[in-house]
């Protein structure tokens, strides 16, 4: 009788908060705050390039559409996050188009999830747990820097930047490592140096996303066959100061996501599903020789809608061979 009533009261909650199941996630993971200063060019000119991503996210709150808690006090929701994302690039010295050199990059990412409650009501969202996340693959073009009298002034990129869905998912779970889904992500990227010494750089995506052909269980309880997240673009800026001479800049470094078409349900929009987040926070960039660099940027949240909101940590590390 005891196990009859929580799941009466389970579907209870996932019927009248559609906030809670449906809104949430439906956008697969892209990047936000991964990269931040000097991205506008690679540090050491052509040839191969690893990079070590660590991001670190944790976050006690789940928003609705207007930017409220969705979830009710007693549920104290606590999501923290681990992504790694091991990144090969290969930077060519070959001019292919306009002047731009053709590069490739692979990203692989590895996810661990935990989220807990102050309560074992399972109709609130579910993680999912560790595991390989989705593939990314990007094809670019690389133009050299625009050179003035003190140094470089201006350098830029366009990369076609693909997400495979070969993470974890599961139709049960909310927040997995993996979408599911293809998605699109193109992105062009600068850095301008405004003097020597003072830069400011913006990488600008782009996202589209296919059907998701196995969707989660509040589409599933509304008879739904397939999902599809909605459009959205998102950036991620940043400006930063010399402070040792080809040693350490400090900045300010941000990001913003803002979902810009409906989820679908059976190729019917979803109303009041689009998701929306700002994170601004601190940064530094530390060189210590031209092929070896440490990055590590703090963000905080506002201003989420349709998703957590919380506080991210990154940690990014780029060698060249």
């Amino acid at each position: 009788m005891k196990r009859s009533m929580m799941s009466f009261l389970s579907f209870v909650v996932i019927m009248i908060m559609p906030g809670t199941t449906v809104h949430a996630y439906d956008l697969p993971a892209v990047n936000l705050g991964f990269t931040s200063f000097l991205d506008g060019g690679p540090p050491a000119g052509p040839g191969l390039y690893f990079t070590q991503y660590v991001q670190y996210w944790t976050s006690e709150r789940f928003k609705d559409p207007d930017g409220d808690s969705i979830l009710p006090s007693f549920a104290d929701e606590d999501l923290n996050a681990w992504i790694s994302l091991s990144q090969f690039i290969y930077q060519s010295n070959r001019d292919i188009f306009l002047g731009g050199k053709w590069g490739l990059d692979v990203i692989i990412p590895v996810v661990a999830l935990d989220l807990d409650y102050g309560t074992s009501l399972s109709a609130f969202p579910q993680d999912n747990g560790s595991g390989l996340g989705d593939i990314l693959i990007g094809p670019y073009l690389q133009w050299d820097p625009v050179m003035g009298k003190n140094g470089p002034i201006f350098m830029h990129r366009i990369e076609f930047q693909m997400i495979f869905p070969t993470g974890e998912y599961s139709q049960n779970k909310e927040l997995n490592p993996g979408s599911n889904f293809f998605s699109f992500n193109p992105y062009w990227a600068g850095t301008l140096f405004i003097s020597p010494k003072l830069t400011a750089s913006t990488r600008i995506h782009y996202l589209w996303n296919r059907r998701n052909n196995e969707p989660g269980r509040k589409y599933r309880a509304m008879g739904a066959h397939d999902t599809q997240a909605g459009q959205a673009v998102h950036a991620n800026f940043t400006m930063a100061y010399e402070i040792i001479e080809k040693r350490l800049r400090l900045g300010v470094n941000g990001y913003y996501l803002k979902q810009i078409t409906d989820t679908e349900m059976d190729g019917h929009d979803v109303s009041d599903s689009r998701e929306r987040v700002l994170g601004i926070g601190p940064g530094l960039l530390y060189h210590f020789s031209q092929n070896d660099h440490l990055f590590f940027n703090t963000y905080f949240e506002s201003h989420a809608e349709n998703r957590p909101d919380g506080t991210r940590l990154n940690l990014r590390w780029v060698h060249h061979f």
